[in-house]
């Protein structure tokens, strides 16, 4: 059984969504971010960074912190979403997520949702970052079905939780025909629908 703990984030929504689509068994312990219980002292030693998400593996006595990491160790376990034929352009885009999309749309976040007025030159750095993200993410689109390929993998499940914040970015998603298309292809995904509801409080996923 998987222990995922976490908070109601994109990055925790990465791996409900994960463990619904391979269909392991898991339970959600809370971290309640807002109260800084990352920084307990228990969940440190979990995760030495103070960061949302980590699991425990509890058939094996393993945990595992970052969400990228957590998503190759599950599709590797599982032997889903990861062929090993693909896993060079996977990486790649996996990569893209963790180090771009994710960072650059959190900053967003700060600037343009939570703190809005409070600094003119964060808004527009971000918001122009995060326009250029839904564009480069639609030219890709254009060329293929999924983020790696013809496949859905992890690199799909990494990016499609921060592309569900769209109403927070303010940038019009339908106005980018071919992420739009992924972006409701996925949406349609009974395990994601499930993984989205990550408190399971009947939270769905935010419509075109």
């Amino acid at each position: 059984m998987i222990e995922l703990l976490t908070a109601n984030t994109p990055n925790g929504k990465k791996i409900s969504i994960m463990l619904e689509e391979i269909k392991f068994k898991y339970k959600v312990t809370k971290i309640n971010i807002n109260k800084d219980e990352q920084f307990y002292p228990k969940f440190v030693k979990l995760s030495p960074f103070r960061k949302i998400p980590v699991i425990i593996d509890h058939e094996n006595n393993l945990s595992l912190f970052e969400s990228g990491a957590i998503l190759i160790y599950l599709a590797e376990k599982s032997g889903k979403f990861y062929d090993e034929s693909q896993r060079t352009v996977i990486n790649q885009w996996l990569m893209a997520q963790m180090g771009y999309v994710g960072p650059m749309l959190g900053q967003h976040h700060q600037f343009h949702h939570y703190n809005p007025g409070k600094s003119d030159f964060g808004e527009k750095r971000y918001f122009k970052i995060s326009e250029r993200i839904y564009k480069e993410l639609d030219e890709r689109l254009s060329n293929s079905e999924y983020l790696a390929g013809e496949k859905y993998t992890i690199a799909d499940i990494a990016t499609f939780p921060w592309i569900a914040r769209h109403e927070w970015h303010d940038i019009g998603l339908s106005n980018y025909q071919h992420l739009s298309r992924w972006y409701q292809l996925i949406s349609k995904r009974e395990s994601v629908i499930k993984g989205y509801d990550l408190l399971k409080k009947g939270e769905e996923i935010p419509k075109v």
